[in-house]
């Protein structure tokens, strides 16, 4: 199967999927529409990641199968292979769509889903992971491995594909980003950049930290063991984390401690890095 032969390709959805699909990929041709009436220079561009597409599905395919295919596995290959990912689980699709309307949301340098799905590392790695886990999942395991070295190659994050990974979650922008092969990241969860959930080095088994919905994990964050973040904890940037985090707190610090008040917000939705006591900024 050719990338120009990936109009004529159907993916099956279910209702729920195929409506917030088709919602988003609505938004997305408009806004490559109007970025070519801004400037006539990115047509070329526009009409090769959005508007020669006949789907989100699709155009999402092709995207990720120029940025990660090699000469191990040429194109070709890898497009039919991400095609067939989304044929046998459709929710792949509906897991993007919740990480780009994430993105745009809760990133305060941007306001649409275009940019991050034209650019944005984080949102790549993201979906190459998806893809990786759905291998893993299915016992092909050195090609699952082979997505993963190739996300590190040229995103700079690293995700193991045994990691389980939720919905709605912002890498932003990614760089050094670690996650280790026991991992749980939860749904609504944004990560900053060189962001380590490890082990310690020492353990086997289920040795990496568990995520709960809603946390915000501050740049160059260290989180290691198999620990947990409670729901709607915030880690301050430059935290080593060796001990679970109670639901709705915050930490900071080497090694990290609590501080402020607890709250009641999703961090990881609101992106509010603040401390209401003592004034402190993750």
């Amino acid at each position: 199967m050719s990338l120009q032969e990936s109009n004529v390709v159907t993916l099956p959805l279910d209702a729920a999927a195929r409506q917030e699909v088709a919602a988003l990929w609505s938004v997305l041709r408009e806004e490559a529409e109007r970025a070519v009436r801004r400037d006539h220079a990115l047509l070329r561009a526009m009409n090769s990641a959005v508007s020669m597409h006949a789907s989100f599905g699709h155009a999402l395919s092709h995207r990720l199968t120029i940025k990660l295919a090699d000469h191990d596995i040429d194109r070709d290959e890898l497009l039919a292979l991400i095609y067939g990912a989304y044929t046998d689980k459709p929710g792949l699709l509906g897991a993007a769509v919740a990480d780009l309307e994430a993105v745009k949301d809760r990133d305060p340098s941007n306001t649409e889903v275009l940019t991050p799905f034209l650019y944005f590392k984080g949102f790549y790695a993201l979906q190459g992971y998806r893809i990786a886990h759905w291998l893993w999942a299915m016992g092909r395991r050195h090609l699952a491995r082979h997505i993963q070295s190739r996300i590190s190659e040229v995103f700079a994050i690293d995700i193991h594909p045994a990691a389980v990974m939720g919905r709605g979650i912002m890498l932003d922008h990614g760089s050094g980003l670690v996650i280790g092969e026991t991992a749980v990241v939860e749904d609504e969860v944004s990560i900053l950049q060189n962001v380590t959930l490890g082990g310690t080095g020492k353990e086997t088994g289920d040795r990496h930290p568990k995520i709960r919905r809603g946390v915000l994990i501050g740049a160059g964050a260290k989180i290691l063991g198999n620990i947990e973040v409670g729901m709607g904890a915030k880690v301050g940037a430059g935290s080593v984390v060796l001990t679970s985090v109670a639901p709705y707190m915050s930490v900071v610090g080497v090694p990290a401690r609590p501080v402020g008040r607890p709250h009641t917000a999703f961090p990881g939705v609101t992106m509010d890095q603040a401390l209401s006591e003592p004034e402190y900024i993750i």
